[in-house]
């Protein structure tokens, strides 16, 4: 039973990527990142508002890193998604996350230094090529001529904004417990993004709306949150973690149902290129390499 949390938790996550495409018909993308926001402090206040300030001479010297981290995870992230629905399908938005653990590899290498194996940069070659037959919809070599659909820049920033999200929360690990480190980052979200909804065209929340915003707010941002941590207290963060692969999935099933998108044969070739490369980077092919290696080294 213990795979039902991280697998909620993904299926919560896809089911949000849609519907920050169906957002885009109804909100301003300034307005819906800034009450989501609003939405999960106003659901988290109750519960966690005392024990944080009860722990604020600790918290101050730890502000500047998680003002980052919340920059990047919460404003950059959901944000640059919200304004990509606007011009690139659900579908292609589910398969560009997929690569977020293959930008975090790539960017500990770059950064931080971090020797990268072999294994893992046939993954980045592969994941690479996926994503330009994905984004040139079957022919990359069109991306030469027209260059990359303005939403599929955005979301790819957005991810490697998530990606360094995740490099930074691991080496700085605040000391606060993950509700308190959520909460504090949800909090200065919302100051962050309030200059933003300021210059938004209309901060109204029509009647359709309602629903997404609650969705987002408390299904997104809070339940999922909480599946996740439960999958990573049992079942740890490795095998956790493959069940992000299942993201580009269910957010194209989900798309196809709702939204009436098509998927074509380049989502499901460069979507699988992508996979098989992060299933790389994330050493999930090496239990069976390690049953083939013997066999051949016995012939």
């Amino acid at each position: 039973m213990a795979v039902l949390f991280p697998l909620l938790a993904v299926l919560i996550w896809a089911a949000n990527t849609v519907v920050s495409k169906a957002a885009a018909g109804v909100f301003d993308p300034a307005a819906i990142s800034f009450y989501r926001w609003l939405v999960a402090a106003v659901v988290l206040t109750p519960l966690l508002a005392r024990p944080l300030w009860r722990r604020r001479a600790e918290l101050r010297p730890h502000l500047p890193q998680l003002a980052v981290l919340s920059l990047l995870g919460m404003v950059m992230y959901q944000c640059l998604a919200y304004y990509a629905a606007h011009s690139t399908t659900a579908t292609n938005m589910g398969v560009i996350c997929a690569l977020i653990p293959l930008l975090g590899l790539v960017l500990n290498g770059v950064v931080f230094r971090q020797r990268i194996a072999p294994a893992a940069m046939l993954g980045v070659a592969l994941s690479l090529a996926g994503v330009l037959y994905l984004l040139g919809h079957g022919d990359p070599a069109s991306l030469l001529a027209g260059g990359i659909n303005r939403g599929d820049a955005l979301m790819l920033i957005g991810s490697a904004s998530y990606a360094l999200y995740g490099i930074l929360y691991k080496r700085w690990a605040p000391p606060f417990g993950q509700w308190l480190n959520l909460y504090a980052q949800v909090l200065l979200a919302v100051a962050m993004l309030s200059p933003l909804a300021a210059s938004a065209d209309s901060l109204a929340i029509p009647t359709a709306g309602i629903p997404l915003v609650l969705f987002a707010g408390i299904a997104s941002s809070i339940l999922a949150a909480y599946f996740w941590m439960r999958g990573l207290q049992q079942l740890g963060s490795e095998r956790t973690a493959i069940f992000m692969n299942l993201l580009p999935l269910f957010t194209a099933l989900i798309a196809s149902v709702l939204l009436d998108e098509t998927i074509h044969a380049y989502h499901w070739l460069g979507g699988g290129l992508i996979l098989l490369g992060v299933s790389l980077t994330q050493g999930g092919l090496a239990p069976l390499w390690r049953r083939w290696r013997p066999a051949t080294q016995s012939t």
